[in-house]
């Protein structure tokens, strides 16, 4: 009985990664084709850049059960460190973004260190605390220039050769650091490591008595977590070509709970979705103004009442349902 359920439970599992696989392939294959599809690609790019954020965020939160309400300081950071090196510096892309990725990692091992200790809603309210401290840092800070930020980004070349003036190569530079971001996210979950940090999420006590140190696992997450969000805040420069407060201000913290919530909690491809579906909201109803919120406040509400799952997490729950 046990070696058929254990064979039942791989079985499953196996199936379970090979539809991921089919379902990246996918994925790949319509951002491939949105230049050739008559779609504006700042669009698809932004919509890119907060995918990766939000897929790094629901690491965190999804997968090791970690709420923080100040993920936002680790995009706005990368994020000024990368535009500060390109335009004050005079550095190329590649180290630009490495910049940024290197600070947010750093900030994210600082930070993860002070609020790891806690759980539950002192955690959440410790990295918001965190993050409304940097914010006040950054709004005075001289090279952030303030309320102004950093505008007029040069976007330079690439590994000396590429581009990024160009909307099409930028497009497919963009989603390139978007598919490393995201696989690199599904290995860590698909690892014994991401196998270790679910078993922390689902009964913690349980998983120390097993011998594992929880708080190093938390802290590897958070620092991991951290970084990719660092690369989402970095590209993302190149995109706008600018660097402001809205990237660290708590709205944007929201924002990604927002995206993980929509999409699902726990997906692999339910941020993607989310990030999707919100920015669609702010580039389609921008006309409304401040309502944009409020139209967003509802749809969120309706979506907790009625898929909380979330859009991928019920999608994936009728399939199951119906095998």
């Amino acid at each position: 009985m046990t070696t058929l359920t254990t064979s039942t439970n791989t079985s499953a599992t196996t199936g379970g990664l090979r539809d991921e696989m089919w379902a990246f392939i996918v994925m790949t294959v319509l951002l491939v084709a949105v230049p050739f599809s008559g779609i504006y690609p700042f669009f698809v790019m932004q919509a890119l850049c907060f995918a990766l954020f939000g897929c790094a965020f629901n690491l965190l939160i999804g997968y090791g059960g970690l709420l923080s309400f100040g993920h936002a300081m680790f995009l706005g950071t990368a994020g000024y460190i990368t535009a500060h090196a390109l335009k004050v510096w005079a550095v190329g892309p590649f180290v630009g973004i490495l910049l940024g990725v290197g600070a947010s990692t750093a900030l994210g091992l600082i930070t993860g260190l002070i609020a790891i200790r806690r759980q539950g809603i002192y955690f959440s309210m410790i990295t918001l605390a965190l993050s409304q401290l940097l914010y006040f840092i950054y709004l005075q800070a001289p090279f952030t220039h303030g309320e102004d930020g950093i505008q007029g980004v040069p976007q330079g070349m690439l590994f000396g050769f590429i581009d990024l003036s160009k909307p099409i190569t930028l497009y497919y530079v963009v989603l390139a650091f978007f598919l490393l971001g995201f696989l690199v996210i599904y290995r860590t979950i698909n690892s014994p490591f991401g196998e270790v940090l679910k078993s922390i999420r689902e009964n913690e006590p349980r998983a120390i008595s097993l011998g594992y140190k929880a708080d190093q696992y938390k802290l590897m997450a958070f620092v991991l977590s951290a970084g990719l969000v660092g690369l989402a805040g970095a590209v993302k420069v190149f995109v706008a070509q600018n660097a402001s407060l809205t990237d660290v201000h708590w709205t944007m913290s929201g924002e990604v709970v927002l995206i993980a919530l929509v999409g699902g909690l726990g997906t692999v491809f339910g941020p993607v979705v989310g990030a999707f579906i919100i920015i669609a909201m702010q580039q389609y109803l921008a006309s409304f103004g401040q309502w944009v919120l409020v139209i967003q406040g509802v749809i969120f509400v309706v979506c907790v009442l009625t898929f909380r799952r979330g859009v991928i997490g019920e999608i994936a729950h009728y399939f199951k349902r119906s095998l």
